[in-house]
């Protein structure tokens, strides 16, 4: 292969300076849409630089403007982890919901009037760019905030986003913001997609999004996309002074040529806020981009600091959001869904609607008393929005347009997956079907915690693989997992022998368990892992369990006449009774014992919940200590709670328990209770 020719200093000099002209130009035409020149001298200046580029490849730097063609597909998108998270925002949908987000940071503050930066919400993709040394390294997708997909290739196409800095930047600089669709551009994209006969988008922020996430960036390219930054992630300032505000953070952002929303505002007090909601409402529809609603940060860095984050979103940041749009459509029928915890939801079918960006045909009605209540009947005319902008539901029905001809509709009283008993506990709105063992519907959910670890440990036997041994009909009840051998699981796609003889020896390592395990990983409604030891040191064997009748049931400690209902329902059932008889003879069995009554012990009666990680007890090992002392481990906190035991980086568990009152022991005062010492 021939050396690359040396690229002569006037040569170098006249590609730096039009790639500083190209950029200029796109900076005016795609940020400031005011653009400093015609298209053909932008051309002109553009395949100049090519054929330089062409002619001397050393001055193809992944930063020239020539490279935002897009390159060859790529297999699959990597994984980028955000050195901090990109956590999401809390909601209010109402001024009380402002007026509270407002009190909260005020109180925690101790000031009487807070500055808020208040900026649209673009309904876009949100984005994490990475600079290093002021060029443009990694960009990512939010993903699940704590990692996403690497979508570099492609966000290099985006002609807004600049791939170089100028002036004073960071040696690290991670900027987050969203990538979207300009309205004109998305009729215009649409457009030239019906005359080519390809498919047309629905709305911008699909586009935008599918437009993103595609593996070649060649077709991204072709894509009309825009960058709005809002704010940043890590930033290594080095000897830049960091901004102390929002509102001076987003200045230097455009200082830096990113594009920002022009409409933004510093605010003072709830009032502030609110106003600024309703102007920007009113600018909402003659907007160039979509937005659902509005966001307020407090501005002064120092205060968002002592305000902090709770779970996953800041403290010192909320998004109003607008209300959904409501169109009016005709209840065509309503049918039942069954879910994987066999919950039967009524879902309406609707003559297709176009609302919030989408065509809608379903709308969830979520119970038989949400029907009622609303008085939902097949034939009606009703108003239906997107709750959030996201779920279809129905608001209301216009009763005065109701025909003679509609129909009310009736929960089945038969699963219509597998005819098993739908039950309604006398607590609870959703109605449910009782055949867990053997509903399609709820299949894979019954198998995979039969399969759990706290249930019968069969190691291997996760959500893939069953999957596939669903899909296939391979398995439909647990008890088709002890058919299972090396030939047919070796035979499914990622299975190879030594996998499967792994799986196979786990199955049968299972058959051997305890009565608790097993009962809990019947998946009864309701039982636990708890309930579960306690109905199996209570009855000692499982026949006297699965005779047990209410009066039997409520003996049981902390088995109360909504739990008894739910287990002798489950027991009454044919099918179920039929798939603990296969896995009986299938060779599942445990140690049986005489009933017993329920420990005293010096915990009776207390309930705990444990969080973060301790110095020197697992989990289990806590939650073990617990129980052997008569207590019980509930998951969250609440009023009934009696102490919360709390290790290194506890969750939200650890606010709430500050909320309520409730004690908190770290693991010293933890075994000190437990050994009687406080």
């Amino acid at each position: 292969m021939p050396a690359r020719a040396a690229v002569p200093p006037k040569i170098a000099e006249r590609a730096a300076t039009l790639r500083a002209a190209i950029d200029a130009h796109n900076y005016a035409y795609y940020v400031l849409d005011a653009p400093t020149v015609s298209d053909a001298e932008y051309d002109r200046l553009f395949r100049e630089l090519q054929s330089l580029e062409s002619e001397y490849p050393a001055l193809a730097t992944p930063d020239s403007p020539t490279q935002r063609v897009g390159a060859e597909p790529a297999g699959e998108f990597s994984t980028v982890t955000h050195r901090l998270p990109m956590l999401s925002l809390n909601n209010a949908f109402s001024d009380g919901e402002v007026e509270a987000f407002d009190r909260r940071a005020r109180e925690a503050l101790g000031v009487e009037r807070i500055e808020y930066a208040a900026e649209p919400k673009f309904d876009g993709l949100a984005i994490s760019l990475s600079y290093e040394d002021g060029r443009f390294a990694v960009g990512a997708t939010r993903g699940d905030g704590y990692s996403g997909e690497n979508v570099s290739a492609n966000l290099r196409t985006v002609r807004s986003l600049p791939l170089k800095l100028g002036g004073d930047f960071p040696p690290y600089l991670e900027v987050r913001g969203e990538v979207l669709m300009l309205r004109r551009d998305f009729a215009a994209m649409n457009v030239a997609q019906t005359a080519a006969g390809e498919k047309v988008f629905v709305n911008p922020r699909n586009a935008a999004a599918g437009s993103l996430r595609q593996l070649d960036s060649r077709v991204t390219a072709k894509r009309p996309l825009v960058f709005f930054a809002y704010g940043v992630g890590a930033v290594e300032w080095g000897r830049i002074e960091p901004p102390r505000t929002h509102d001076a953070l987003m200045k230097w952002l455009s200082a830096l040529r990113f594009p920002v929303a022009w409409d933004r505002a510093v605010v003072q007090g709830l009032d502030g806020m609110l106003d600024y909601y309703r102007r920007i409402g009113e600018q909402r529809a003659g907007m160039p981009f979509e937005i659902d609603g509005v966001v307020y940060k407090v501005n002064d860095f120092q205060q968002q600091l002592r305000l902090g984050f709770v779970s996953r979103a800041p403290r010192f940041a909320l998004a109003h959001k607008f209300p959904a749009e409501e169109v009016p459509t005709e209840v065509l029928d309503i049918e039942v869904q069954v879910g994987r915890t066999g919950a039967l939801t009524p879902v309406a079918r609707l003559k297709p609607v176009f609302v919030g960006g989408v065509t809608v045909t379903n709308a969830t009605l979520h119970n038989e008393d949400e029907i009622r209540r609303k008085d939902v009947r097949i034939g009606d005319t009703v108003i239906v929005r997107r709750a959030g902008d996201v779920i279809p539901e129905i608001v209301r029905v216009l009763k005065e347009q109701r025909p003679a001809r509609t129909r009310q509709f009736a929960m089945p009283s038969r699963c219509p997956e597998c005819g098993s008993a739908v039950v309604r506990l006398p607590d609870e709105a959703i109605a449910r079907c009782s055949g867990g063992l053997v509903c399609p519907a709820q299949r894979k959910g019954a198998l995979l915690h039969f399969a759990g670890r706290r249930a019968m440990d069969i190691e291997g036997l996760g959500d893939k693989l069953v999957d596939q041994l669903v899909d296939a009909d391979i398995v439909r009840t647990p008890a088709d997992v002890y058919k299972l051998g090396v030939a047919a699981l070796a035979a499914l796609e990622r299975m190879a022998d030594k996998s499967a003889a792994n799986v196979v020896s786990a199955i049968d390592k299972s058959r051997n368990t305890t009565l608790a395990r097993f009962i809990y990983g019947l998946g009864i409604r309701h039982v636990g892992e708890t309930t579960a030891k306690d109905l199996a040191r209570h009855f000692g064997n499982l026949d006297a369990l699965e005779s047990a009748d209410d009066t039997a049931l409520l003996e049981v400690h902390d088995v109360g006449p909504v739990l008894a209902q739910s287990i002798r329902q489950f027991f009454a059932e044919a099918h179920n009774r039929e798939v603990i008889a296969q896995l009986r003879a299938a060779g599942v069995h445990w140690p049986e014992t005489s009933p017993q009554r329920a420990p005293a012990g010096k915990l009776a009666g207390q309930v705990f919940v444990l969080t973060g990680t301790l110095p020197s007890l697992s989990r289990d090992e806590a939650k073990a200590l617990i129980e052997a002392q008569g207590g019980k481990v509930a998951g969250s906190v609440s009023k009934k709670t009696s102490y919360v035991v709390a290790g290194a980086e506890p969750g939200s568990k650890l606010d709430r328990a500050a909320e309520l009152d409730v004690p908190v022991l770290d693991e010293r005062q933890f075994k000190e209770l437990i050994e009687g010492k406080r």
